[in-house]
């Protein structure tokens, strides 16, 4: 059977072509899988562009006339319509090409160096106080629920109202009543690419430029003179926050992402004066600067960095003004937070419905959306906040009308309550526990409180920015104020009433998806909301795009997908490939006992004798690496006590005696300590590198050729199932799983293996990245040495792990020393 062209830049090995024709099934029949890299960008662009042509013909086909009207009328209708289609998408190609022209004469010119055009300059003021006296800080009258509900996006999408009204005028959000905005681009069937970090996404549009694809539509036969079809650039574009985005350097510069997205919302007020506001928005006299950033952004395939200098080159805001270039682009790739959370679709008008979505690393999926959706507060914030109110209200008190009086009002009632419930912790003698959601709400009448009109309350009005403006302008006037109140006014970044607003909004999720827990840290107590089910959040991707494919090198064990992601699909397809590299570059061994007898390191086993014996092991270990040696540990609690116990005993100054060891530090500079153990490993001695799964020189981390030429795992990196939100979690998984009729005990048990061998799993994948690639792997614990979790490991290490090798730390030796000889 003759291979299927998926047009890879290189002639694609086995195991990428059966990947990828996989991947391609999978968006035909509009499955969900799994998969990596090239391999999905060439599968999933190949289907688009396919699927595309394939649509286009079917369109034409389908084009009726009446059976009285001849045949050639027909004909000359199919070739007008054709022709129609084709004039839209020349038109706008030629614009994209124009760009592309005029980049490559910019790029000529500068190797030439002579002089380039200047670039668009705006103004920004430094920032100034926006009013002259405390009024800019009084509550804008608020309108009845019903009549603010139609006439305000804010409270969804974090709009002004005058920025929402501007965005639609620009056709970058969909008008009310149904109406439909005219724009000379059509809406592109897309693939949705999705990663956890913008890094990881800058490599995949690394190697997403390397890829040509075939035009969409079939070449014109009947003008040869037209533009050539065989090639036709992918209109690819990136998405970011405010924070990845931002040109203004008043809002840039801010130290979180709450902070830049408070202020940007503050410069597009009503209330700011004109030479106040951000001089990016874009304006409705200038929308032919939000076109040129359309094109200029779809033209090429561009990184987050490049949109934002496009954006300073024409003096507009790039994260506003990519808002139109979503509807003509065929791939589109975002960070989590911004496909997997409602409001931030919703915020960027994102419509997953039809569509394909690909998440990468997608081992981090329920993790991802289980923090996405949970929330925490302190007692200190929520003292705080009602301290910050206060003052406000005995400000602004008699000036408050109506509706705005209310709601102050209703907001100080509820911190009231939760605060009278984190009074009550002082009694407690243990130091965490859970709650319902009815303890927090037991306030007087607070039971009688719509959350729901109270949260949109909060962000319509501003509630939050207008305190902390009047709290910090006080604090500057008087002498006389409280530390708390210059606390405020030292950090007004951040409203401490938006942690609030962030807070209540986890007491509307329904009770069965989650739970309640709170803690006493440091003098004061916390509460938390975690989210126990991700699929209801994710569910409504799934059941809206047209195919979704979870995507990871290293993804197994898949059976927490099946159950706590999809347990509402009747079958989930899965691809699972073998590895680039031959059995024999790859040395698998499980070191389950020492001379002392078997070797164990759960967390009730670790002692000073137990620390002595891993040093005792690395030492026999070590002088026969070449390279790389990477040691991974459970915690950093476990590593930092390693440490102390090896310097006690001079294990350290005898491992340094083989070669230089780097630690993981969990306060130091992560990048330092990588940067002076790779220099360290790739000279002839080699280096050790002492780290923690999960950890900072762990996750994205690829030790390569001779950065990782063995690598030991530590024991079993179990999460502490004696905390409150695991036991939790386990309580839940049980009530499901019981309920079905499974045995009581095993669905929690194998929930807590799958986690923990998913993290193991991940650090073992770092060591091997290509096919040249060689590396041995030392699984240090007498549990791997049970079938139930060998069974968890990878599919493509078994052939080089049989289960008859050698356990005992002398074989194990042995049989790296050969492995490392063999290799010279």
């Amino acid at each position: 059977m003759a291979r299927k062209d998926f047009h890879h830049p290189f002639q694609p090995y086995d195991i990428q072509q059966q990947f990828m024709e996989a991947m391609y099934e999978c968006m035909e029949d509009k499955k969900v899988g799994t998969g990596k890299s090239l391999s999905l960008i060439c599968s999933s662009l190949t289907w688009l562009r396919e699927h595309k042509r394939k649509a286009f013909d079917e369109a034409v086909a389908a084009i009726e006339v009446d059976d009285d009207e001849p045949e050639w009328m027909a004909n000359a209708a199919r070739d007008a319509r054709k022709q129609e289609i084709r004039q839209m998408r020349n038109d706008f190609e030629k614009r994209l090409q124009a760009v592309r022209e005029h980049e490559q004469k910019i790029r000529e010119k500068a190797a030439k160096n002579e002089p380039l055009a200047k670039r668009r300059k705006v103004a920004v003021d430094e920032p100034e106080g926006l009013l002259g006296d405390d009024d800019q800080f009084l509550l804008d009258d608020y309108d009845s629920d019903e009549e603010r509900a139609k006439d305000s996006k804010s409270n969804v999408l974090g709009y002004s109202a005058e920025t929402t009204k501007l965005m639609e005028q620009l056709g970058m959000l969909q008008k009310r009543n149904n109406e439909q905005v005219q724009e000379e681009t059509f809406e592109e069937l897309k693939i949705f690419f999705c990663s956890r970090t913008h890094s990881q996404l800058s490599q995949f549009v690394g190697e997403l430029q390397r890829v040509k694809l075939p035009a969409a539509l079939p070449s014109d036969t009947s003008n040869p003179d037209g533009p050539d079809n065989a090639v036709e650039h992918l209109k690819q574009l990136s998405l970011g926050s405010r924070k990845n985005l931002c040109i203004n350097p008043r809002v840039s510069t801010l130290n979180s992402q709450t902070a830049i997205n408070e202020r940007c919302i503050e410069l597009q007020q009503g209330s700011t004066p004109k030479e106040q506001k951000c001089p990016f928005l874009p304006e409705k006299e200038k929308e032919d600067v939000l076109i040129d950033f359309r094109d200029h952004a779809l033209a090429r395939v561009r990184d987050i960095e490049d949109l934002a200098n496009i954006g300073s080159k024409l003096g507009v805001c790039p994260y506003y003004a990519s808002r139109p270039a979503i509807k003509p682009a065929e791939m589109v790739t975002l960070p989590y937070p911004l496909l997997l959370q409602k409001t931030a679709r919703d915020a960027l008008d994102i419509s997953v419905k039809d569509q394909v979505v690909i998440i990468d690393e997608a081992h981090n999926l329920m993790d991802a959306i289980e923090s996405i959706h949970s929330g925490q507060i302190s007692e200190a914030q929520l003292k705080l906040a009602r301290e910050s109110l206060m003052t406000y209200l005995q400000k602004f008190r008699n000036r408050l009308k109506g509706s705005n009086r209310v709601y102050v009002t209703q907001v100080v009632r509820v911190i009231d309550s939760i605060l009278s419930f984190t009074s009550s912790l002082s009694a407690e003698t243990s130091r965490d526990g859970t709650l319902g959601p009815g303890q927090l709400l037991s306030g007087k009448g607070v039971d009688q409180i719509n959350l729901a009109k109270l949260v949109r309350y909060i962000s319509d009005s501003k509630l939050a920015r207008k305190v902390q403006g009047y709290i910090a302008s006080v604090a500057r006037d008087e002498r006389n104020t409280s530390e708390k109140q210059k606390a405020a006014a030292s950090t007004p970044d951040v409203p401490t009433l938006t942690h609030v607003q962030n807070f209540l909004m986890t007491l509307m999720n329904p009770s069965k998806e989650g739970r309640f827990f709170w803690s006493k840290e440091g003098g004061t107590a916390f509460i938390r909301y975690m989210l126990l089910d991700p699929s209801e959040h994710f569910r409504e991707i799934v059941e809206d795009a047209r195919a979704v494919i979870l995507a990871g090198g290293t993804m197994s064990p898949m059976d927490d997908y099946r159950k706590h992601l999809f347990p509402y699909l009747s079958s989930v397809t899965t691809v699972s490939c073998g590895h680039l590299i031959p059995s024999r570059n790859l040395l698998v061994r499980a070191v389950t006992a020492d001379v002392e007898g078997p070797l164990e390191f759960s967390y009730k086993s670790r002692n000073t004798t137990s620390m002595e014996r891993i040093g005792k092991a690395l030492l026999a270990l070590a002088p026969h690496v070449k390279g790389g040696l990477v040691v991974f540990f459970p915690s950093y609690g476990f590593l930092e006590a390693v440490l102390a116990c090896w310097k006690q005993h001079s294990m350290i100054a005898k491992l340094e005696g083989i070669m230089p060891v780097f630690s993981d530090d969990r306060g130091g500079s992560a990048d330092a300590t990588f940067k002076d153990y790779s220099e360290a490993a790739t000279r002839g001695k080699g280096a050790i590198l002492l780290s923690v799964i999960g950890g900072k020189l762990s996750e994205g981390i690829n030790f390569s050729d001779d950065l990782g030429r063995c690598v030991v795992v530590v024991g079993l990196p179990f999460p502490n199932l004696q905390t409150a939100e695991w036991q939790a979690k386990m309580q839940y998984i049980e009530e499901k799983s019981t309920a079905k009729g499974e045995p009581k005990g095993k669905a929690s048990r194998e929930h807590a293996e799958n986690v923990c061998m998913r993290s193991v799993n991940q650090a073992i994948g770092r060591v091997i990245r290509h096919q040249n690639d060689w590396a041995s792997v030392v699984l240090m614990d007498s549990r791997y040495s049970q079938p139930r979790i060998r069974s968890k490991l990878p599919g493509w290490m078994k052939d080089s792990f049989p289960d008859n090798s050698a356990s005992q730390v002398e074989g194990v030796v042995k049989d790296i020393r050969s492995f490392f000889y063999g290799k010279r």
